[in-house]
């Protein structure tokens, strides 16, 4: 074994590496003491849920609520110990047990009844997951709202949209801001229907234990439907259809939908990065005092919440595939595969919910700057107009003829830096064809949106901002 570096003062993940999650309330939510009271909220659960069928004393699943509280237990004794037995459960029965003999020695036996270390640790994995997903979609709900009042305001603002990197045709910020709110709703659409459901399925699968103790000639099939609508009803999750220790489709989903999730602010972030370059400067980042420093560079101010959220974006879908791996799972429980799921969970987790706080940020604080986009519509001297100006052509000249004259003359135009209305006009194939000002106002970028106001509207209308309560604390 390995000895801790001299410069390692502690073990804790304290996210000196990972920004983007640092300090937020998913971090809390996904932490080793929110997995640890998880882990004792399902053993409480059970418990009080099998006193509601019978097989447990009410008073002993008392005592056993009463213990199972996470400031009682050594979440660093429970890791140490779970280098024997693969997972921390077995430590985390065995003190639980102990505390409970201390206090209630009649109720010790009735810890973890029937159970197995699944049961408990895909329950509190479950416990976790919901509790990070209600801060989460509530921030995603916060960051579209505030992406509708970005559209809405901005419904005709036009600026240059960009294909391959360069300069393609007019559209507005109004659009790419509903476009940014409709991923961001989908995301959250996606992320609530997931289902997360208890875990209950003892030793393999068949329920064995709990059956046992449910006493000879209990029926099955009562037991099971008693057991886990009482289980779920006691954890808030939802009953499974068959036990899932190796039918991983819970996590699968859940994975899928926040690799989704990370990808939607992403493309956000990606934007941002893109619009608020030194050279485009159409929109900008809030920047309160110190915000964005350079260690080097006093003039800097970096797009900080932006590049936060693409680090995000760029790790979960590898996160999610490692969840996603452990789909062809063998036998009834994994030796690997089950465990390899924990650890990227909770990052994929607490990255999606580090995403979505600062995407609030982000969205509410954004910047806009019309009179650069303004600017950066005239950069190409009416080109992006083209495709509006060939439709226009197309009936006097013929669609190819137009295409082959605009081509040729935007190329000069390039070539030479002079307006695209200044080449045209010294056009002879034009000439009494298409008039000066007729030429300005088929340039005119204003013009040449297209549909992009009515589907601002359309997004708006469909998709309003619900009334929603209050995020919980």
């Amino acid at each position: 074994m390995s000895t801790p570096d001299a410069h390692d003062t502690s073990p804790d993940d304290v996210g000196l590496l990972s920004p983007v999650r640092a300090g937020t309330a998913v971090e809390r939510a996904v932490g080793d003491g929110a997995w640890l009271q998880a882990m004792l909220d399902a053993e409480a659960a059970l418990a009080r849920a099998q006193a509601r069928c019978g097989t447990v004393p009410a008073a002993a699943a008392a005592a056993v609520t009463a213990a199972a509280r996470a400031e009682h237990f050594d979440a660093r004794h429970l890791a140490l110990a779970a280098r024997e037995t693969a997972n921390p459960v077995v430590a985390l029965v065995a003190t639980l047990t102990a505390r409970v003999a201390a206090h209630a020695p009649q109720a010790a036996e009735y810890v973890h009844r029937g159970s197995t270390s699944q049961d408990v640790l895909d329950t509190a994995a479950m416990l976790v997951a919901r509790r990070a997903r209600a801060l989460i979609t509530a921030d995603l709900h916060r960051v579209a709202d505030a992406l509708a009042a970005l559209a809405a305001e901005h419904r005709d603002t036009v600026m240059a949209g960009r294909t391959l990197a360069l300069h393609a045709v007019p559209t507005t910020f109004g659009l790419k801001a509903a476009g940014w709110r409709l991923l961001v709703l989908d995301a959250a659409a996606r992320l609530e229907r997931v289902e997360l459901p208890v875990s209950l399925g003892g030793a393999a699968g068949t329920l064995a234990g709990y059956l046992h103790h449910a006493g000879p000639g209990a029926d099955p099939a009562a037991v099971l439907d008693d057991l886990a609508a009482a289980f779920a009803d006691e954890t808030g999750l939802a009953v499974p259809v068959l036990p899932w220790h190796a039918l991983r489709t819970p996590l699968a989903d859940l994975a899928a939908a926040l690799a989704h999730t990370t990808g939607a602010l992403g493309k956000i972030a990606a934007d941002v990065l893109v619009l608020a370059r030194t050279e485009i400067g159409e929109v900008a980042e809030p920047a309160p005092a110190g915000r964005g420093a350079s260690s080097a560079m006093p003039h800097k101010r970096n797009p900080v919440l932006a590049t936060l959220i693409r680090s995000a974006a760029l790790q979960v879908p590898a996160l999610a595939a490692v969840l996603l791996a452990a789909l062809p799972t063998e036998d009834e429980r994994s030796a690997g595969g089950w465990h390899a799921e924990w650890q990227p969970l909770r990052e994929a987790l607490r990255l999606t919910g580090g995403a979505a706080h600062t995407a609030v940020e982000l969205a509410q604080g954004l910047t806009v700057a019309p009179d650069r986009m303004d600017a950066n519509l005239a950069a190409t001297g009416g080109q992006l107009a083209t495709e509006r100006l060939a439709a226009h052509l197309a009936p006097r000249l013929g669609k190819a003829a137009a295409k082959d004259l605009l081509t040729a003359a935007s190329a000069t135009a390039t070539r030479t830096g002079r307006p695209l209305a200044d080449v045209l006009a010294d056009e002879p194939r034009l000439q009494g064809v298409l008039g000066a000002e007729e030429t300005t106002a088929l340039l005119d970028p204003a013009g040449c949106t297209g549909a992009a106001g009515a589907l601002v509207d359309r997004a708006l209308r469909d998709r309003p901002p619900p009334l929603r309560p209050a995020p919980p604390p």
